[in-house]
């Protein structure tokens, strides 16, 4: 059965009472990377079971896309470049799991998203021919990532969240990537945690996993918010509960996402306000 706010009050005296005699025979966790026995947190409506939620950002929370063609329509204006901006932050973005596969593999030691952003710019400064570009200013462009705009309901979707739960960043962007982010677009996280603190990225376990910890929270007490199928299932494997918010525009108007299978999430929001609804925050 799939609890949400809704159907709150099939969780009765006998449940509760089964819920406790669950809980007091439930095993701790014993170590990271270890599918989490499911325990009786499971009974209980996901949206009073769940006392944080974290959130992937990239494309869930920002528009990375439009922020990225915006900086580098800024860029070519000023150094008088002529190419497709939206065709070069796909390229850009398209390094980004390729580049933390090799991080990943062990071919490069553990490398901040900053850094292999980097990489990936210098390449396609060359590709694309951007002559002329110091290295202030490849500096500065590489950052536009900590530039990205929200979506129109995140601020607002976020604020009423935070009224009921702890929220917080789950993201592979670096600490400091992050942090940036939320001054320059005004998120208001209670934390910032990011897979640099377990250095591994998503969607290795230990990067939801230290993520919990670090919150002092159970894996089932952590409801991941992701526009991102792939992540959204990694997340679960490790005892995560989900919501599924749609971002049809993340990859531009001609290429969706496909929704994911009815059922497998205990959410699915339209954006973070209907999430908050849902949630009765």
């Amino acid at each position: 059965m799939n609890f949400s706010p809704k159907n709150s009050h099939l969780f009765s005296v006998n449940s509760r009472r089964q819920f406790l005699q669950a809980a007091l025979s439930v095993p701790p966790m014993v170590g990271m990377g270890i599918l989490p026995i499911k325990s009786a947190f499971a009974q209980l409506p996901v949206a009073d079971s769940v006392k944080a939620l974290t959130f992937d950002v990239f494309g869930t929370v920002v528009d990375w896309r439009g922020s990225i063609i915006r900086e580098g329509q800024l860029l070519g204006a000023k150094k008088g470049y002529d190419i497709d901006w939206a065709e070069f932050a796909d390229r850009w973005r398209g390094g980004y799991g390729p580049s933390m596969n090799r991080v990943r593999t062990g071919e490069l030691p553990w490398t901040k998203i900053d850094e292999l952003h980097r990489m990936v710019l210098d390449d396609l400064v060359d590709e694309y021919a951007l002559e002329g570009l110091s290295e202030e200013e490849l500096d500065n462009f590489n950052k536009a990532w900590h530039r990205l705009s929200p979506w129109p309901d995140t601020v607002a979707g976020l604020n009423r969240l935070k009224t009921k739960y702890i929220i917080a960043t789950l993201s592979n962007g670096n600490v400091s990537l992050l942090t940036n982010m939320a001054k320059n677009a005004g998120l208001p996280w209670d934390a910032v945690l990011s897979a640099e603190l377990a250095k591994h990225y998503k969607p290795d376990p230990e990067a939801y996993l230290t993520a919990a910890d670090l919150l002092g929270l159970r894996p089932e007490e952590v409801l991941f918010v992701s526009a991102h199928v792939s992540d959204s299932r990694a997340s679960a494997r490790t005892g995560m509960r989900q919501a599924y918010v749609i971002r049809p525009l993340e990859y531009g108007p001609d290429r969706r996402a496909d929704p994911p299978p009815e059922g497998e999430f205990d959410y699915i929001a339209t954006d973070f306000l209907d999430l908050a609804r849902q949630l009765g925050a």
